[in-house]
């Protein structure tokens, strides 16, 4: 991606960051900067999610997964959170 490019926060994304701590917002910002590099780090899913990429990282030794769509000049980040109903989670949030 360019460095010109935008990242933009879904409403869910922008509430969930609210209720981190200070450190889980570092790593989180941390991992949104490896995405800005290398947008295709996360795996690209199929069907009902098709077009979107869920990147997988650790935080507080838990299993986080960040789900994100990407354009040529946005990184669109849409929900994170553990894995537990993740994906049902998401599916309703987009429909």
């Amino acid at each position: 991606m360019s460095s010109g490019s935008r990242v933009l926060a879904s409403p869910l994304f922008g509430r969930k960051v609210k209720k981190l701590k200070a450190n889980e917002k570092k790593e989180l910002d941390a991992e949104i900067k490896r995405l800005l590099e290398n947008p295709t780090l996360g795996q690209e899913k199929k069907g009902d999610l098709e077009g979107i990429r869920v990147h997988k990282f650790k935080m507080n030794r838990q299993q986080i997964l960040l789900a994100y769509e990407v354009t040529e000049s946005e990184l669109t980040l849409l929900t994170f959170g553990s894995h537990e109903n993740y994906y049902r989670d998401l599916k309703r949030y987009l429909n």
